[in-house]
């Protein structure tokens, strides 16, 4: 390479230094020792990562760089060799300067002292307690009934309703806080909670729109702005995007090539239980529909190193279709186009390749296709 092509580059380099600015997460749980361990945890390109250290006489230290405030978690394994691991965790906020974390006997009991997000943190716990506590207490009497009365269909219904209930109420007090906090990073982390794998962008992108600049322009910001453009996209009548991905073969298999049929593409996974669940009504589906025009594009979310596994789900299902991966677990690139945050999901398209329903689950499928193809 010329060395005046690498100029650019080079620039580059102090900027992005200068972007990164370190923080220090010190703290003191009470007097615990080997073999107890602290683990510090970051979803980082969609994966969990995790350090850790051994406890010393309760303290631990961990330093690293971020640009703007990232949630992450504490968590205290305090003996890994017991049967029963007591676990306990913390949820605190990476951001620039020293986070201080101090407790007399638990990280359940800690007190977290930081810069602005871990303040926010702080409160916006506080505002949630009541409705934790409700969820809590609401488990343990689910737990506590007899799994026979757990099963019973009358018990579910009402379970389901309160459990909503509480959920409705922990939506609003986020709401509330989001209205009060514009510009702090935990509004746009309780945002993208709210929009959920689903989101409405009509609903969020008015919300989004009064968070601070700073917010909506950091890089989780930018990431959630694209992932609702993309939704928007994958709407309704809107053509669906275009693909090429390798079947179980290795042979390239593109969407185009499914033009002049109605196709569902079908997003699952061999690890999945709901999509495990939800395969016999698409091959009930397919079995009644498959000589009207009407085909199946299933998009495996199959880990690395699991093909095998992908195969056999596949063979144990029936699942007598196209099936495209590119084993790439939740990055699979088919799956990220198409904003998938959850699975089972699906989008059935028309002959030209408009999307013209989306999420049939059930019987909702074969109503669908009933209607489409008589």
């Amino acid at each position: 390479m010329k060395a005046s092509s690498l100029l650019p580059a080079l620039l580059l380099l102090p900027a992005l230094t200068y972007a990164q600015k370190p923080y220090t997460v010190t703290g003191k749980i009470g007097n615990l020792n080997a073999p107890s361990k602290i683990y510090l945890m970051q979803v980082i390109d969609g994966k969990m990562e995790s350090d850790s250290v051994v406890l010393s006489n309760g303290s631990f230290a961990f330093k690293g760089k971020v640009k703007d405030p990232v949630k992450a978690y504490l968590r205290i394994a305090y003996d890994p060799g017991e049967a029963k691991p007591r676990v306990h965790a913390k949820t605190i906020f990476l951001e620039p300067g020293t986070i201080n974390i101090t407790s007399s006997d638990s990280l359940n009991h800690a007190v977290v002292k930081g810069r602005q997000a871990n303040a926010d943190n702080v409160a916006l716990e506080a505002l949630l307690k009541p409705v934790n506590d409700k969820q809590t207490a609401l488990m343990a009497e689910y737990y506590a009934k007899p799994q026979k009365e757990r099963e019973d269909s009358a018990f579910q219904v009402a379970f389901g309703e309160k459990y909503k209930a509480v959920g409705e109420e922990r939506k609003a007090l986020s709401q509330q806080f989001i209205d009060a906090h514009p510009k702090s990073y935990l509004s746009l982390d309780l945002l993208k909670s709210i929009a959920g794998a689903k989101p409405e962008p009509e609903v969020i992108e008015p919300i989004f729109a009064k968070l601070g600049s700073k917010v909506r322009k950091s890089a989780d910001g930018v990431k959630f702005a694209e992932r609702l453009n993309r939704v928007k996209a994958l709407a309704v009548g809107k053509q669906a995007p275009e693909f090429t991905q390798n079947d179980p073969d290795g042979k390239p298999v593109s969407l185009a090539s499914f033009r002049g049929k109605y196709v569902l593409i079908d997003f699952w996974a061999s690890w999945c239980g709901p999509c495990r669940a939800e395969n016999p009504h698409v091959v009930k589906a397919y079995n009644e529909f498959k000589d009207k025009n009407f085909t199946i594009l299933g998009v495996s979310l199959d880990q690395p190193n699991a093909r095998d596994k992908w195969l056999k789900a596949i063979s144990d299902d029936k699942l007598m279709w196209t099936h495209v991966s590119d084993l790439k677990y939740w990055q699979n690139e088919v799956a990220q186009l198409y904003a998938i945050n959850s699975i089972p999901q699906n989008f059935l398209l028309d002959p030209s390749g408009k999307i013209i329903a989306r999420d049939l689950r059930g019987d909702a499928l074969h109503k669908k296709l009933a209607e489409l193809l008589p």
